[in-house]
């Protein structure tokens, strides 16, 4: 009697220990996956592309406000800065819970698929300016040319990650409201930061936010993210080992 009384009290304690060890994660088990999936997808498609269609004929789409944009070589810092901000928003978000998370990276590749046909039906370029003058600011924007090839161009990666980086804690009442409006006031500063460095143009900016806030809807409106789930809980089986409780239910480990 005694012993039919203290394991199912010691289950409860397991129980609860391993879900607030989960709540407590840097980043939880059940968003291992998604994550790497939005990095993997993200590569494939923006790598993948830049190799295959590299020498092919690409489209100038420049306006006459590109042109009036200054080169503020200085904003190269935001340009480069927003990876970081980039990590950190991701993983908070994928911290909002596992089917928010599973959604949010449900339209994360989403919308790489939707750049991934824009990049092969209408592949764009741009027409970079001479840098003139020194300090560290020009030599950094100069690196980011030298490395970054002008393509893959419209929408624009940057500012469709950072605006995601926003709407997938907009309204997260978890998420202090301070660093909600930082974030928001950032990715529109990576925007800006996309012009006045000459890497892309407005029609790009205007692009990537589209797509972001459209597949973002669809994700969060619709039951696709299901299709993603059962691939992440596929691959959660074949990499996670699994041992029967002392309750006789499947814990991990």
């Amino acid at each position: 009697m005694l012993k039919s009384v203290i394991i199912p009290f010691r289950c409860i304690k397991e129980t609860d220990y391993a879900e607030q060890t989960e709540k407590n994660a840097w980043i939880p088990s059940y968003a291992v996956f998604p994550l790497l999936s939005c990095v993997t997808v993200n590569c494939i498609v923006y790598f993948g592309i830049a190799k295959l269609a590299g020498e092919w004929k690409h489209y100038d789409l420049t306006l006459p406000f590109d042109r009036a944009v200054p080169l503020v070589p200085g904003f190269v810092s935001v340009y480069l800065g927003c990876y970081l901000f980039w990590i950190i928003n991701y993983i908070l978000i994928a911290r909002q819970g596992e089917e928010h998370c599973i959604r949010f990276a449900t339209a994360d590749m989403m919308s790489r698929l939707v750049c991934c046909v824009f990049f092969l039906l209408l592949p764009t370029t741009n027409v970079r300016p001479v840098l003139e003058g020194e300090g560290i600011w020009v030599t950094l924007l100069q690196a980011v040319y030298n490395m970054d090839a002008p393509v893959n161009l419209f929408p624009s990666i940057h500012c469709l990650v950072s605006w995601f980086c926003f709407i997938g804690i907009r309204g997260r009442k978890s998420v202090p409201k301070a660093y909600r409006v930082f974030s928001c006031l950032f990715a529109l500063l990576v925007c800006v930061s996309t012009q006045v460095t000459k890497q892309h143009y407005i029609v790009d900016v205007f692009g990537g936010i589209a797509i972001a806030e459209i597949t973002y809807y669809i994700a969060f409106h619709t039951n696709i993210y299901r299709l993603s789930k059962k691939v992440f809980d596929r691959l959660y089986e074949m990499f996670f080992s699994r041992r029967k409780s002392a309750c006789g239910k499947e814990s991990e480990v």
